[in-house]
């Protein structure tokens, strides 16, 4: 069997143009395919958000979209300057050994950016 070539988290979104605008526009993120109705968002070589407008509403509950980066506070002081509302600011959790903070796209689901304290993370077997 071959190995995986990527991962792709679709969501359902009522407004395209502004969940384009706060992921590509507010977050920086590249916009990698455009398909009309569904548009694909990278996120890091291989990891890629889909967003695709339904006339369903969306349900954040329970949704977490989490964005790791070694410089969480850097990434919020660009969010500030770009204007984008901060839900909570970064913070050191002991217990999972991280430091992350959250935001929420237009759509509700909540967005964290973090970083891993744990070596472990960086450990290229897993």
């Amino acid at each position: 069997m071959s190995a995986l070539d990527a991962q792709i988290v679709s969501l359902v979104t009522r407004d395209l143009e502004a969940t384009t605008r706060f992921y590509v526009d507010g977050l920086g993120l590249p916009l990698a395919l455009d398909q009309g109705t569904c548009r694909i968002i990278r996120v890091a070589p291989g990891a890629f958000i889909g967003f695709c407008r339904r006339d369903a509403t969306p349900n954040p509950d329970g949704v977490i979209v989490t964005l790791v980066t070694e410089d969480v506070d850097g990434w919020f002081d660009r969010l500030r300057t770009r204007g984008i509302a901060i839900e909570k600011a970064p913070a050191h959790h002991p217990a999972y050994r991280i430091c992350h903070g959250f935001l929420r796209d237009p759509n509700g689901y909540l967005v964290e950016i973090q970083r891993f304290d744990d070596p472990a993370w960086k450990n290229p077997s897993l």
